[in-house]
C-alpha cells in the first residue's frame, strides 16, 4: 500500500472498473489495461490529457470541487465514493492533530482508545443480544459473553476482518461470506478515508496482503462504503443455521468505536435458537475461559 498518492490509486482503480461502451464510448481498437485510458477519462471529465494524468501521478493534488464531481460522474461514483474521492484530494491536515508529533511513515503507533465504561455497563445488561465494540480497524476491543458464543473471534483482542479472511471456522460460521467480505473490505477502506499512513492500517493491510487473495482483489478495488446494518446468515456449530440483525451504533466521542449489537426477529426460530445458545452461555459450556463476560484488551485497561 503506498499512501503517498492515494488520490491516484484512486482514480486508477475506479476508471479500470468503467466499461467504455457504459461511458458512451464505442470501438476504440485494441485495449491493453482494462476499463477507461486516461485521456478518455479527460476528454469526458472536460480537462487536459496532461492535467489528468498530473492527478493520477501524484503531481497535482489540489483539483477543484468541480473537477473532482466531474471525475466522480465519469467514474460511476456513488455519494459514497464521491465524499471519499473529494477528502482524498482535501489537505491532511487533521492527521498531526491526531497523532501530535507528526504525520506519514514516521507516525508511531498510538495507544488503542478505550471503551467509555457506560458502554461496558450496556454490553452487561445485554444478556440476551450478543454484542461487542470494535474500532474503525475492525479490532475488538470489547464484547460480552454471548457474543464470544457466538464467535471465539468476537473476543477482545480479535481482528474481525483477520478473522473472517484468514480462519477457516470463522468462514464456515457465515453463510454469506463472500458478501460479507466484499462490504467488509468497502468499509475498511471508507473508515479510514485518505488516513492510510496509520500504523495500525498498514499493518493489517500488509498481513491481509500477503495471506488473503481475496482481500487483495477487494482491496485493489477501492471500494467505498460505510458500515451499514445488515442480515447475517450464519451456521453455527452449537446451534445450527439462523440470521441475525447486525445493528452498528456509532459512539459518540470516540475516534471511530462502533458497538455492533445482534438481534434476532421476536417470535421467530432465530430468536429460539439465540435464546438456546444463550442457555449454553449461561450454564458454562460456551463460557469464556478466563471467566470475564467482557473486558478491554491489555493495552485499554
Amino acid at each position: 500500500m503506498n499512501g503517498t498518492n492515494v488520490l491516484g490509486e484512486f482514480l486508477r482503480a475506479r476508471r479500470a472498473l468503467v466499461r467504455p461502451q457504459d461511458a458512451g464510448i464505442r470501438g476504440g481498437g485494441l485495449r491493453r489495461v482494462p476499463g477507461l485510458r486516461r485521456e478518455e477519462v479527460a476528454m469526458l471529465s472536460g480537462i487536459s490529457a496532461d492535467y489528468y494524468l498530473r492527478l493520477e501521478q501524484g503531481r497535482d493534488r489540489n483539483p477543484s470541487l468541480q473537477v473532482l464531481e466531474a471525475l466522480a460522474d465519469v467514474l460511476n461514483l456513488d455519494a459514497d465514493a464521491t465524499a471519499h474521492l473529494i477528502g482524498l484530494a482535501q489537505p491532511r491536515l487533521s492527521q498531526a492533530r491526531k497523532a501530535g508529533s507528526g504525520t506519514g511513515r514516521g507516525r508511531a503507533a498510538q495507544k488503542p482508545q478505550p471503551v467509555p465504561p457506560d458502554i461496558l455497563q450496556l454490553l452487561d445488561g445485554w444478556s440476551n443480544n450478543p454484542a461487542y465494540v470494535e474500532n474503525k480497524f475492525t479490532d475488538v476491543l470489547a464484547a460480552n459473553a454471548l457474543a464470544m458464543a457466538l464467535s471465539p473471534n468476537h473476543a477482545p483482542g480479535s481482528n474481525i476482518m483477520r478473522a473472517v479472511l484468514l480462519d477457516e471456522t470463522e468462514q464456515k460460521l457465515r453463510r454469506d461470506w463472500d458478501e460479507l467480505t466484499e462490504a467488509g473490505v468497502a468499509a475498511l477502506r471508507a473508515n479510514v478515508g485518505p488516513d492510510v499512513d496509520d500504523p495500525r492500517l498498514v499493518e493489517l493491510v500488509g498481513e491481509l496482503s500477503v495471506r488473503s487473495e481475496r482481500f487483495r482483489q477487494l482491496w485493489g478495488r477501492h471500494d467505498v462504503q460505510p458500515k451499514q446494518s445488515r442480515l447475517l446468515r450464519l451456521r453455527h456449530p452449537k446451534v445450527g443455521d439462523f440470521e441475525l440483525h447486525a445493528s452498528k451504533l456509532g459512539i459518540v466521542g470516540s475516534d471511530g468505536l462502533v458497538l455492533k449489537v445482534f438481534q434476532a426477529a421476536p417470535g421467530s426460530r432465530d430468536a429460539e435458537l439465540l435464546a438456546i445458545l444463550g442457555s449454553l452461555t449461561a450454564s458454562g459450556e460456551d463460557r469464556d475461559p478466563t471467566g470475564s463476560e467482557h473486558r478491554q484488551t491489555v493495552e485499554d485497561q
